[in-house]
């Protein structure tokens, strides 16, 4: 709309023909602006435009010329007037949209075909791609894989292989070793690692040690037979061979024989006040406390050497065992050689040949009897511990130990299944190829069947799909009669990642040493899944034997456990069945030459129930979501302990 200006020079009737066009010419735009609101649009820009002008007009110049009212009052007419009067007047009043919003709406319509071409295109590929891929087996449910597995661990399968391990020609271990690498490998485990570490071995002599009556001139070999000249083909010389005390010092020496019982202190306080015990030889017997620290004992106090027996109080009520001279080590653990580090390439060595000062020799019960002057011994309830006679004239004896150290190498073998979610986590299982005694009366072949059931059982679900959220190693060790040396050797190359990085070890050392009693030894934070364990196997001890509840202390898990469990804490559990309850501990510390498992579990029902604990811990420890840890029990133990403490003192 736009308003005249009128020059004041005009008279009223100009100004009122004027303002009544102007009405005339409101009335149509506004009725064209109801038709059209592209117009209207406009017709508020001009009117804006007036109004701007009609305020300033007090302010314009006087002299400015007067615009003549149109002839024409209707639209057309004023359209026409208006673009006489301005030729650009569509060009000034026509709203073309902004540069920059045309740009952005090009760019986004560009974007928004770009994507949904890219998205198509991802459909294409995934959906061919997989069409071309070989279906892969959808992992079976957990409850489904503990079925599985313990389903196809079955006592024929286990004797097969112990079978297998028996027809060894090679009794090296450097041939077992190899055995366990090809058969690893053919079940399906394709990381397998060996490790070979040069230590310094303690081997009995050429000939075995004696014990000769200074009095009687009568002279014994450790089991109590009477030594000859030449032995004969009946006398059982391989075990005589390795009745020995690993890492003794050798040599030859005349004292009297000094009762100290189990060498506490109130027995050492009264030898040493009856007698000079200087270079004496003392009887001492295994149990109730580690052999090493009673041994440090006798070294300060001035003996020279030691016959270590166990009282048939202590041991299980087989009379047969009292003929029989066993080993023992003196090695706490590893390389003696190599302290704290291991033996690898370059590693310092110390020159060390024993590891006591003492002449240590283990023999058996018949001759301590004889030594103490004991004609008999109770059993069962009535059973009377050995204890020389307060008036009994001590013996005077001859005592010949002969031991030789060498640097020999050690192997390990040691294979991965690797876990899915955590791989960097490892659950190590444990068993061993080597014993104290060698041939047919190895005791280690068991343990080791056992082991590779276990993976052929483990790698056939593998093979089905399944994964495990963490690693599982199976390691089988070597050296490990004269000091868990295999174990040791390998921890302490290992010790940063597995301080850090190991779950839990599970002992497969020795899992079966008898068939009257089952000794599941846990540490405390594995203790409540032991007991879950015996729970669901529903154990009735298979014979109706006694059960006991689980150990709570790791220290008392014999075997390689022992570097993982007391150096680097890492929690440990075994299971096991044994002959008897042990009366006094540390017994394990004996090596007696063991029963072949043909004729201490024929069927190899207790195999196969040890067998399938340990896989069902393996599989809780390598798969649950939360480790099944309980904290809770570790305070309670260290309560127990506590308090048992308070009483004895």
């Amino acid at each position: 709309m736009s308003y005249k200006k009128v020059h004041a020079a005009h008279a009223g009737s100009l100004e009122r023909e004027e303002l009544q066009a102007s009405a005339l010419d409101l009335e149509w735009d506004m009725e064209k602006e109801l038709q059209d609101p592209v117009l209207g649009l406009d017709r508020f820009q001009m009117e804006c435009l007036d109004h701007q002008t009609v305020g300033n007009s007090n302010h314009a110049d006087s002299d400015l010329e007067p615009i003549q009212p149109s002839v024409s009052v209707s639209p057309h007419g004023r359209f026409e007037r208006l673009q006489e009067e301005d030729p650009n007047y569509i060009s000034h009043f026509t709203r073309a949209p902004p540069k920059g919003q045309r740009r952005s709406s090009c760019s986004l319509v560009r974007y928004l075909l770009a994507g949904t071409g890219l998205f198509i295109l991802g459909l294409l590929i995934g959906h061919y791609a997989h069409r071309t891929d070989k279906p892969t087996p959808e992992p079976p449910a957990d409850t489904d894989i503990l079925e599985e597995l313990l389903r196809d661990i079955t006592a024929t399968k286990i004797q097969a292989l112990h079978r297998n391990f028996s027809s060894l020609s090679d009794y090296s271990e450097e041939a077992s070793v190899n055995h366990l690498y090809q058969q690893w490998m053919d079940l399906g485990l394709t990381d397998i690692q060996l490790s070979n570490y040069t230590v310094l071995l303690s081997l009995p002599g050429p000939t075995s040690s004696s014990i000769v009556e200074l009095d009687s001139h009568q002279c014994f070999l450790p089991s109590g037979a009477q030594c000859e000249p030449k032995p004969s083909n009946n006398n059982p010389m391989a075990e005589q061979h390795y009745s020995y005390a690993a890492y003794s010092a050798a040599g030859s020496l005349e004292a009297v024989v000094v009762d100290v019982q189990y060498g506490g202190l109130e027995d050492l306080r009264r030898a040493s006040t009856t007698m000079n015990v200087t270079h004496q030889i003392v009887l001492l017997k295994l149990g109730k406390t580690p052999l090493l620290y009673k041994l440090s004992l006798l070294a300060q106090m001035g003996f020279r050497g030691v016959l270590l027996y166990v009282d048939p109080c202590d041991s299980p009520s087989d009379q047969s065992l009292w003929n029989k001279a066993f080993g023992v080590t003196l090695n706490p653990g590893g390389d003696p050689s190599t302290p704290g580090y291991p033996s690898i390439a370059g590693s310092h060595r110390e020159e060390r040949t024993n590891l006591t000062s003492l002449l240590v020799q283990p023999i058996s019960v018949s001759l301590a009897k004889r030594l103490l002057n004991v004609q008999s011994v109770g059993l069962g309830n009535l059973c009377t511990p050995l204890a020389m006679p307060a008036a009994s004239e001590r013996r005077r004896i001859q005592l010949t130990v002969g031991t030789h150290s060498v640097f020999k190498t050690v192997h390990n073998v040691c294979g991965y299944l690797r876990g899915k979610t955590n791989p960097d986590r490892y659950v190590l299982v444990g068993s061993r190829h080597d014993s104290w005694h060698k041939g047919t009366s190895a005791d280690w072949r068991g343990g080791s069947a056992m082991m590779t059931q276990i993976i052929t059982s483990v790698t056939k679900q593998a093979r089905r799909g399944w994964e495990p959220d963490r690693t599982t190693v199976f390691c089988s060790w070597g050296g490990s009669p004269l000091g868990n040396i295999g174990s040791f050797e390998w921890g302490e190359e290992n010790r940063a990642v597995l301080q850090s990085h190991a779950v839990a070890y599970v002992s497969l050392h020795s899992p079966v040493r008898g068939t009257e009693t089952l000794r599941s030894t846990a540490s405390p934070s594995l203790l409540q899944l032991n007991s879950d364990i015996q729970k669901r196997q529903l154990l009735s001890c298979i014979r109706g034997g006694n059960c006991p509840g689980p150990n709570l202390s790791s220290l008392q898990i014999p075997g390689d456990v022992s570097f993982f469990a007391n150096q680097l804490s890492v929690p440990s559990m075994e299971f096991a069945f044994e002959q008897t309850k042990e009366k006094s501990g540390f017994l394990s510390e004996a090596f007696f030459s063991a029963e072949s498992p043909e004729t201490m579990d024929p069927l190899f029902k207790f195999h196969e129930t040890i067998a399938k604990m340990t896989t069902e811990a393996i599989l809780r420890l390598v798969n649950d979501p939360v480790l099944p840890f309980c904290p809770l029990d570790i305070a309670l133990d260290i309560q127990n302990k506590l308090k048992g403490t308070c009483c004895t003192a």
